[in-house]
């Protein structure tokens, strides 16, 4: 009885559930580094793990990359709020979410590739994608709005467009530096004098 659901303890599933972030970070790591089609065996080592772990957890290379989306969705919605309460300023807090938007972006050009023959499960991640992290840009706006660090006629939704655009393909060219364009969009925000 005291086991849990699925016969697992508590200890147990709080385990799992932190190896599998493990997982889901170093995977993110090697998809940002090296593309979505990555080797499963440097995801493994980058984990510490066997490659036989991964596919237990993850069947098909679709399943780890979609699971990786979900799980960089998250994180980049979790670390608005944090960011928000741990930086000096406002607009510090939202150039550093930019900064982890900027990442989750690099992994996620590789999912449409991956998806191409689901495109209602395409749409429907990147549903969820734009219902959970545009509201986190848009807190993170009118905080550094109220504080008079940014513009004050700006759209979550538009800043978090443009900082895709300034990201396609800048995997695809080394004299690309898509990280310095967001930098400068993100500078731009500053209001007029």
């Amino acid at each position: 009885m005291g086991a849990g659901m699925g016969g697992q303890s508590p200890r147990r599933r709080a385990d799992a559930r932190r190896n599998e972030k493990a997982l889901l970070d170093a995977a993110a790591e090697v998809f940002v580094g090296a593309g979505v089609n990555a080797p499963v065996r440097d995801i493994a080592t980058r984990a510490g793990v066997g490659t036989g772990t991964i596919y237990r957890h993850f069947p098909t290379r679709a399943d780890l990359i979609i699971a990786v989306y979900r799980h960089q969705v998250e994180a980049c919605a979790e670390a608005g709020p944090a960011l928000l309460a741990s930086s000096d300023t406002p607009y510090a807090a939202l150039a550093h979410w930019i900064d982890r938007f900027v990442d989750f972006l690099v992994t996620k050009h590789g999912l449409a590739a991956v998806l191409r023959s689901d495109d209602a499960g395409f749409d429907a991640l990147h549903a969820s994608f734009l219902d959970r992290l545009v509201p986190v840009c848009a807190r993170l706006l009118d905080a550094a709005a109220a504080a008079g660090e940014v513009r004050s006629d700006l759209e979550a939704y538009e800043l978090m467009r443009a900082v895709g655009n300034l990201c396609i393909g800048a995997e695809d060219d080394p004299r690309y530096d898509a990280r310095r364009l967001v930098g400068l969009l993100v500078a731009g925000l500053r209001p007029s004098p």
